[in-house]
Formats: C-alpha cells, sequence, structure tokens
C-alpha cells in the first residue's frame, strides 16, 4: 500500500501562469495516482496572471492546497524549507513551476520507493526546449553503488524529479542557500547522514529549457556559489582534497566559459540527445 503523500512546489513573479497551470494540472489531473495534498509556496509577491491561476487551482483541485505567500521574495531554499514545515505527510514529492510530470510518474516512483524503503529517489528526465523544437537531451541518472562516487563531482539527482522522507531532509539539516546548487548541498549531506537513496533511469519528468538555461549556470556569482560549494564538501569530509582541486578547476572553470560553449559541455557530460523518444507520448506541445 503506497504511504501518503504532499508535492510541494514553488513559484515566483518571474514564473509564466500558462507554465504553471501546465504544471500543477499535469503533477495532480493527469496523474495515474494523485498526491494527497498539494503545498504551493508563493515566493514573494506575482503577478495578476500568476494569482488568477493560482485562485482557480485552489479552487478546483480535488486534493486540499496550502497556498502559502511569502511577503518577499527570498529564493528558493526558504521557501521550499518554509513548505517542508507545512506538509502533511512525511513523504514529500518535488516539482518546479514550470516543467510537466509524466501521468504515471507517482504511481511509479511511491511503489518504487516504498518496495525499496528508500528516504529519497530521483528519476531520469527529458530536457525540453520551450520555442516549441521539442525534446532536446535527455538526463539519465546514476543508479546504486554509482551514485556515491558520481555525487563527489556531480549532483546525482535531478532536483524537480525526487521523492523524499521529510525527517530524512531535516536530518540532514535542510536546504541552504548555495547560490543554484542548494539542491546539491542538501543531497550531499543526504548521503553522508546515511540516507537510503536511489534513481530510476526512466524519465519521469519533462523538464522546460528556457533560453537563459545555461547563462545562469555561468558567470562570477555562481563562480563564488561554486567555491562555496566546495569548501563545503572539504569541510565536511564530503571529499578528499584532490577531490576539491579537480571539483574546483573543472566545475569552477566551466562557470567562466562563455555560455554556448558550456551549452555544448552540459550536453555531452551531463545530457544526451535522445532521437529515439516517442514525442506523442512526451506531451510536449500540450
Amino acid at each position: 500500500m503506497t504511504e501518503h503523500f504532499s508535492l510541494l512546489m514553488s513559484v515566483y513573479a518571474k514564473d509564466s501562469a500558462d507554465h504553471l497551470e501546465r504544471a500543477l494540472t499535469s503533477a495532480v489531473l493527469d496523474q495515474s495516482l494523485y498526491p494527497d495534498e498539494v503545498v504551493l509556496v508563493q515566493d514573494g509577491p506575482v503577478g495578476v496572471a500568476l494569482e488568477r491561476t493560482i485562485e482557480r487551482f485552489v479552487a478546483s483541485c480535488p486534493v486540499p492546497v496550502h497556498h502559502l505567500v511569502m511577503p518577499e521574495n527570498r529564493g528558493l531554499a526558504a521557501a521550499l524549507t518554509l513548505g517542508l514545515q507545512s506538509c502533511s505527510h512525511d513523504i514529500v514529492a518535488r516539482m518546479d513551476a514550470d516543467d510537466i510530470a509524466m501521468p504515471h510518474r507517482f504511481e511509479r516512483q511511491l511503489a518504487a520507493f516504498h518496495d525499496r524503503r528508500l528516504d529519497l529517489l530521483g528519476t531520469g528526465m527529458f530536457e525540453f526546449a520551450e520555442n516549441g523544437s521539442g525534446i532536446v537531451a535527455r538526463r539519465t541518472p546514476p543508479v546504486g553503488e554509482r551514485i556515491d562516487g558520481f555525487a563527489r563531482f556531480h549532483d546525482p539527482f535531478n532536483h524537480p524529479t525526487v521523492v523524499y522522507r521529510r525527517s530524512a531532509v531535516l536530518r540532514a539539516g535542510g536546504y541552504r542557500p548555495m547560490g543554484l546548487m542548494e539542491d546539491y548541498w542538501l543531497f550531499a549531506r543526504m548521503i553522508m547522514t546515511k540516507a537510503a537513496v536511489d534513481n530510476l533511469a526512466e524519465p519521469l519528468l519533462m523538464y522546460r529549457v528556457d533560453s537563459g538555461a545555461y547563462s545562469r549556470r555561468g558567470g562570477l556569482g555562481q563562480l563564488r556559489a561554486e567555491l562555496r560549494l566546495q569548501r563545503a564538501f572539504r569541510h565536511s569530509g564530503f571529499t578528499t582534497s584532490g577531490q576539491m582541486a579537480r571539483n574546483i578547476i573543472v566545475r569552477g572553470g566551466y562557470r567562466l566559459i562563455p555560455t554556448a560553449i558550456r551549452r555544448a559541455l552540459y550536453r555531452a557530460t551531463l545530457a544526451r540527445k535522445d532521437d529515439g523518444v516517442d514525442r506523442s507520448s512526451a506531451e510536449v506541445g500540450r
């Protein structure tokens, strides 16, 4: 029997109302297994279109929706921390406000999560472009014993796909600000606290890639965040001195190269083109 679970999402002013509506529909109404509640954190003021979309969803959703409003934008780590505090269930599924869940995502993921007695389970995902060009890549995460070694250099989980136990997240110290890498820092600490983790290679989420997706991964701000992350890894004992040096050279250098090169390297190392995908079943254009 599948345990009850919460769906945790965050939305802020720059999100699209149309994308949010599609994300919420895919994560609840289109699912073969409904979440037992939705916790939607509004990270600061939003425009009229987003407000109306949220109001319609709260009024029509077949499961309870807890709409939490933060008076000012404080970032994803703060929003998810507030959301976790408000989840009624220990099992929490994550998703972003502009992604699309496959219709069988929760049915398959929660079954594996329960059967394997896990604390965290991620999945693969397809990347699709907002310009209508369809699926551009497939990200397949490491599974089983490969996760531990992989995690010393790359984030081993696709954050929008994860299901985790709130108790395990809190035991590891919860979300802490770290540029765009607060999830990686959390997952590393969960591994260090002996959380039972795994991935499903199967892509169960459509991850939207907008025009700024690759530029946001670079720049001096992200370089500084990368250096903070690597120092935190080393200080906690998650990495060795040699691994820290390698990560600063490779991952730090990645933050400073031109966006076009960064895109190519990202696709070559963490994502791959998948032309064998059944694009009709992925429902990119819905």
